[in-house]
């Protein structure tokens, strides 16, 4: 990811470090990893595009698990590029016959695609394959790409992927370990729009964003975002948690599930609005979410019900307890609001026993990718959770008061709220569905 800077900290891009170290590179299979910000995506998208223009007629694929998120995130890191370097690249949206790609003049073409639809993509050869964020996606996805790196036109065929550092355990870090993937490690110091390498300085954007903002992180997100670590959560409360398993692609529910909304109310810090939906055997199913900062109860509510037009209406509508912003909702919406059980030690072993597999294989708690209505900027700029999904591995126990860390749990609490509705107000220990 590149840091968003205001406008007077653009500078020229010239790549350092693991930039560099890649652009000289011809391993097979190459991991960019590095903190938060230090500009990985910008660098490797770089490689990309000198190599579409050095090598006439190759073909390279940009990648990420869904494309929805590619779009939101690499492509537009990609347009900047274009912005400064084109040399006649057009867009091309794609057709029946053809997917979507960046074409060179030189007959060159980095193909786009999302791995949550890869037919079309993947039944190419190509030269370069290049997977963001690939913490995010399952190692056979990363064996299939490698299969149709094949195309010859480049003297050596290569995967790049990017990340940054999650879990010791994560099968991306254990395959550089085991010397399968060529590791380059990013740091902040790669990022001309936060280090001054002639003043051997941080830039005035750079100590606001790493100093100040990355720098009142805490526990695995700050070893992780800030340090470059592959650390565990100590103390994760949700250890069942397996993105694997638990995040799965959309489908379109069917009308006859029972639909819930659950909201957790904030403005500083997140307003958590999410939609769920509740199969025959008593699986949810988390489809649609507002995850976002400094927006007015009032606009949320009309942002939700433009969004929820032509959806069934939800079964119940369950909040926090903070009554003004309770009663904006009602106003605003026309329905009425049912309080959360908010038990949270009842509420958390409710949501641990949904996240187990039962004796089918399968648990009883899933989020649809791409459920995020939009990405909050100002948080992803400050390493900052952005969806339910990103707070599971951070959500850890307070030691000293046998209870949750109260930072970041805004996605937590609405899940609680949901499987506490539907399962706490039965006997203990049976789940809606069993």
């Amino acid at each position: 990811m590149v840091a968003v800077a205001p406008s007077r900290h653009q500078v020229r891009y010239e790549p350092r470090g693991a930039a560099k170290e890649l652009l000289g590179c011809r391993d097979f299979e190459v991991l960019v990893e590095g903190p938060v910000g230090t500009g990985k995506s910008y660098g490797v998208l770089w490689k990309a595009h000198l190599a579409a223009l050095k090598y006439s007629g190759m073909r390279g694929i940009l990648l990420r698990k869904t494309q929805k998120s590619l779009t939101e995130s690499a492509i537009q890191t990609y347009m900047k590029i274009l912005q400064t370097a084109n040399y006649g690249v057009q867009g091309f949206s794609g057709n029946i016959e053809e997917p979507r790609a960046f074409k060179y003049p030189n007959g060159s073409r980095l193909v786009v695609g999302g791995l949550d639809n890869a037919g079309k993509v993947m039944s190419a050869e190509y030269d370069l394959a290049v997977i963001f964020e690939s913490t995010q996606v399952r190692l056979e996805d990363v064996e299939a790409v490698t299969t149709r790196l094949r195309n010859g036109v480049m003297p050596y065929q290569q995967l790049i992927m990017d990340c940054n550092p999650d879990a010791p355990s994560h099968w991306l870090n254990q395959r550089a370990l085991d010397g399968k993937t060529t590791r380059l490690r990013s740091t902040h110091r790669d990022n001309p729009m936060l280090w001054d390498a002639e003043k051997n300085d941080w830039t005035e954007f750079g100590r606001e964003y790493v100093v100040e903002r990355l720098g009142n992180l805490t526990g695995v997100r700050r070893k992780r975002l800030l340090d470059g670590i592959w650390a565990a959560a100590e103390g994760q409360i949700y250890e069942d948690w397996n993105p694997d398993v638990h995040l799965i692609p959309r489908f379109e529910i069917p009308r006859d599930w029972d639909r819930y909304w659950v909201i957790d109310f904030g403005f500083v810090h997140a307003f958590v609005w999410n939609w769920y939906a509740v199969d025959h055997d008593g699986r949810i199913y988390l489809y649609r979410s507002i995850y976002k900062t400094r927006r007015l109860v009032e606009d949320h509510a009309a942002l939700g019900m433009r969004l929820s037009q032509g959806e069934p209406e939800p079964r119940d509508i369950i909040t926090d307890h903070d009554a003004e912003d309770r009663a904006t909702f009602e106003r605003k919406t026309g329905k009425r609001t049912t309080p959360a059980q908010k038990n949270v030690s009842a509420g958390i072993q409710a949501v641990q026993e949904r996240l187990r597999k039962q004796k089918d294989g399968r648990p009883r708690f899933y989020i649809l990718e791409d459920s995020l209505v939009e990405r909050d900027q100002e948080l992803k700029a400050e390493g900052k959770p952005t969806s339910t999904e990103e707070e599971f591995t951070s959500y850890i126990w307070d030691d000293r008061k046998e209870a949750p860390v109260k930072d970041n749990d805004h996605g937590m609490d609405n899940v609680r709220y949901m499987v506490a509705h539907l399962d706490l107000r039965r006997p203990r220990g049976k789940i809606v569905g069993f």
